[in-house]
């Protein structure tokens, strides 16, 4: 499948994941979906990222501020939402379940208002 085939599948998805958050009655708004590669080199270099193989870089990747009563969701708040996006297809992925190498001393990185549809 082309890379322009998956960026609309994962738009499609992301209308969902948009909906159902509303339906759990959170605030969203906007983060970052497309970043340069010159962008994720720095967040790279400050430890906002892990990986230059980032999802943002091919427009498959979306951050949303998600809100509960008006302050910044907790990852376990989020979770229901992360289930919900990885029902939607085997290739989505939810930033909080990266928790499974944080429980295992892999990482310390957890990305919880994180979405992305691997290509």
């Amino acid at each position: 499948m082309s890379l322009g085939s998956e960026q609309e599948l994962f738009v499609v998805d992301v209308i969902s994941l948009l909906i159902e958050a509303k339906r759990l009655t959170f605030g969203v708004r906007f983060g970052e979906v497309w970043r340069s590669a010159e962008q994720q080199a720095i967040y790279v270099q400050q430890g906002r990222s892990k990986t230059m193989n980032s999802m943002h870089l091919n427009r498959c990747a979306i951050d949303l501020i998600l809100l509960t009563d008006g302050v910044f969701a907790t990852r376990d708040q989020i979770k229901p939402l992360g289930d919900f996006w990885e029902k939607l297809s085997p290739k989505n992925r939810w930033g909080g379940n990266w928790r499974g190498l944080v429980d295992a001393g892999k990482s310390t990185f957890i990305d919880a208002p994180h979405f992305e549809r691997r290509v």
